[in-house]
């Protein structure tokens, strides 16, 4: 609506307000309206192809073990379900009223990542206790954690009373707070995790404005503690050097290495055909969960394997230009810390499927089977599509 005051101040100029702002705020929605296209369009479709290869890479193993080739992919349409409940409860509260909701998030997920070491609570499985089981159902904190991390970190860092250069009331609690979640995630063991929550940290403090040098210095150093911890496990040990010569133990620490290599290079430019895997015939383990990216490149060849790693690259791209034009700090740093989240997760499993950075154990956004995983990675992914639909 134009004030009487300006139409009658344009008047007297020779003006026409009236088309020159209708224009410009019809500007601004077609950019919000794409941006959200986007972001939701990309992700739906990632979903969808996710579902089709987790059908593919644990049919074989859901007929040797359950008799029932649709054994996973049921369990992960119901998770999708979930997720996309919370992705619409996000959509439809307004972000800034997550702030008064980040401590007692955090709370909890310190609560439940505790409870995951207590016997009789926490559910251990390939040497890791990084589940807590509920009934017939399993919550896994950890991935709950990297919300509530960029939950409490955007809140403490955009509050008005706090300055970004204040060590000792800035600084100083978010890598409190960090050390803490990110030990706990990191004691489990789950090293892919806690690299992750730290990245997320570093992309907070970077996007709360200090200084490039002090935020890639100690995202550094805490990686760098991270790496030298893993050392002093054997088995950590032995997978980090196994990225460097996975052939110096082939059937052990290099086994999954190779096998997803093999399947890489069986798919070729067009791949070997929907459901024509063989990695996925017990040679090469978590095919549907850590590795389903190579069972992607193995079945749909190439093209689609890049057209996957330029989906998340487009997330990353409009997720980065929502923060930077969000309404406000808050939700500039709410944007921010998700983008980082999924973009980066996303790149480093690819990059272990590649053989370019040690496995860990995380799964892709939107494509691995995972309950926890798909249900708070949709629920995050529906606070960024409510930003991005406010943003400027």
């Amino acid at each position: 609506m134009v004030m009487g005051s300006e139409v009658e101040g344009a008047r007297e100029s020779g003006l026409s307000p009236g088309p020159a702002r209708t224009g410009q705020k019809s500007g601004r929605t077609i950019h919000r309206s794409s941006r959200s296209l986007v972001l939701g369009t990309t992700a739906a479709l990632l979903i969808l192809l996710g579902v089709v290869m987790v059908l593919s890479a644990a049919s074989v193993q859901d007929l040797q073990v359950h008799g029932d080739a649709w054994h996973h992919v049921r369990r992960q349409v119901i998770w999708i379900v979930l997720g996309t409940t919370g992705l619409l409860a996000m959509l439809r509260v307004d972000y800034r009223r997550l702030r008064r909701a980040a401590s007692p998030v955090l709370i909890v997920t310190l609560i439940l990542l505790v409870l995951v070491f207590v016997p009789g609570v926490g559910i251990e499985a390939n040497g890791s206790s990084r589940w807590i089981g509920i009934g017939a159902l399993t919550l896994q904190p950890s991935e709950m954690a990297k919300l509530a991390m960029i939950l409490y970190g955007a809140m403490l860092l955009s509050s008005g009373d706090r300055d970004i250069g204040d060590f000792q009331r800035t600084q100083l609690p978010m890598m409190v707070v960090l050390g803490l979640v990110g030990g706990l995630v990191y004691a489990e063991p789950d090293m892919g995790t806690a690299a992750v929550l730290v990245a997320i940290g570093a992309s907070l403090l970077f996007f709360a404005g200090l200084r490039m040098i002090l935020v890639v210095g100690g995202g550094a150093l805490a990686l760098g503690v991270l790496a030298a911890l893993s050392m002093t496990a054997g088995y950590r040990r032995d997978r980090l050097l196994s990225l460097f010569d996975p052939w110096n133990d082939p059937l052990v620490t290099g086994w999954q290495a190779i096998q997803a290599g093999v399947a890489m290079s069986n798919g070729g430019m067009w791949g070997m055909g929907l459901g024509a895997s063989r990695a996925k015939w017990g040679f090469l383990p978590y095919a549907q969960t850590d590795f389903i990216f190579a069972i992607v490149a193995e079945e749909l060849g190439f093209v689609v394997s890049v057209l996957v790693v330029l989906a998340f690259l487009a997330i990353g791209l409009v997720g980065l230009r929502t923060a930077f034009r969000a309404p406000d700090q808050f939700g500039q740093l709410l944007a921010a810390g998700i983008t980082t989240w999924i973009v980066l997760q996303a790149y480093v499993n690819i990059g272990a499927v590649l053989g370019l950075l040690p496995i860990t154990g995380i799964p892709l956004p939107f494509l691995s089977y995972g309950g926890s995983s798909m249900v708070f990675t949709m629920t995050a992914y529906g606070v960024l599509l409510n930003i991005a639909r406010q943003t400027l």
